[in-house]
């Protein structure tokens, strides 16, 4: 259970891209707050961004610095940055900082994770093994197999079922049993980090108008039914399959609490159309709390002082917010 006086643990994100410069944009918007985080990264470098910056030695200090400089965990980099020019080299840097956060969560000291944006690209061609964050954070917390990626706005939440994957490989992917797993992590991390009691799941289709009654497909069918009845056997409150063509509007989106989605862009560009600016990546079915912004590392903007801070302001908010909930359940 985590205490939600302890300050939350923001990653470095890649050190090239945004990361330092909405760091410090979520810094001067939250200060006067009651969400401390502490960033586990190059002080120097967040300090290029016109704000005080100080180290520390423990994630505890961070209440007592916040009001007054951005608390910074040291992790060193492996070579200079320089903003908008990725650096396979800092590859290390990144993925320690992502460690250290994610043991600081699991031991108690810090309320929850927030990442920074990375880049898969340049991850993979130093080595990292994880299609991407979701699934380095579940090995790391020992639950691979189990996460569940969640986005979510003020006016939409939305679960890809399959994720980094190709649409091909997706569709190789989808089963019911998987859509069953899915489902059932979702409606418990609704009811115990977001306090709904009795969440409104909403199933997407996969194919255009869900099939048309086998006519366009046979997969809602043969594999999204199966899924329905069961997920309704248990007792949950299930809808669908709907058309994915239509269940984004504003009256659709009324009548569930969470829409789980067939594959990845699915569900994403709806989420990132109505509102990217406030969207946030959470990673449900990990024993700690993780959110991070819903955009990546922006290289083509890196250092020129324009990156918007407001998803990451949204995902340390959501990570408090999560914490809370989670502390009374």
């Amino acid at each position: 259970m985590p205490d939600v006086s302890l300050p939350l643990a923001l990653t470095m994100g890649d050190p090239a891209g945004i990361g330092p410069e909405i760091t410090a944009g979520a810094w001067r918007a939250m200060r006067q707050g009651a969400t401390p985080f502490a960033v586990l990264g190059d002080a120097g470098l967040i300090g290029r961004h016109d704000v005080p910056v100080r180290e520390i030695t423990t994630i505890a200090q961070a209440g007592d610095v916040f009001a007054h400089a951005v608390p910074v965990l040291p992790v060193g980099l492996q070579a200079p940055v320089h903003a908008g020019r990725p650096d396979s080299t800092n590859a290390p840097a990144i993925t320690t900082s992502i460690a250290r956060a994610v043991e600081l969560a699991r031991n108690g000291q810090a309320a929850g994770v927030v990442t920074n944006p990375i880049s898969k690209i340049v991850l993979k061609k130093a080595g990292f093994p994880y299609p991407g964050h979701t699934e380095y954070l579940a090995a790391l917390c020992k639950v691979s197999g189990r996460e569940v990626m969640m986005l979510a706005c003020p006016e939409l939440r939305v679960v890809p079922i399959t994720i980094h994957v190709s649409l091909r490989r997706a569709l190789d992917e989808l089963d019911t049993s998987v859509i069953i797993a899915a489902t059932r992590t979702t409606h418990a991390a609704l009811q115990r980090d977001f306090g709904i009691a009795a969440p409104r799941i909403a199933i997407a289709g996969l194919n255009p108008h869900a099939g048309e009654d086998g006519s366009m497909g046979t997969e809602e069918q043969t594999i999204i039914a199966p899924a329905i009845a069961t997920l309704r056997a248990d007792g949950m409150d299930i809808s669908g399959p709907w058309p994915p063509d239509t269940m984004f509007t504003p009256a659709a989106r009324a009548r569930y609490d969470v829409a789980m989605c067939m594959y990845h862009d699915q569900a994403l560009i709806p989420l990132k159309t109505i509102d990217m600016t406030q969207g946030v990546n959470t990673t449900l079915g990990l024993p700690i709390i993780r959110t991070s912004p819903d955009h990546g590392t922006a290289f083509d903007i890196a250092g020129r002082g324009v990156a918007d801070p407001s998803s990451l302001v949204a995902a340390l908010r959501m990570a408090m917010q999560m914490a809370e909930h989670r502390n009374r359940s």
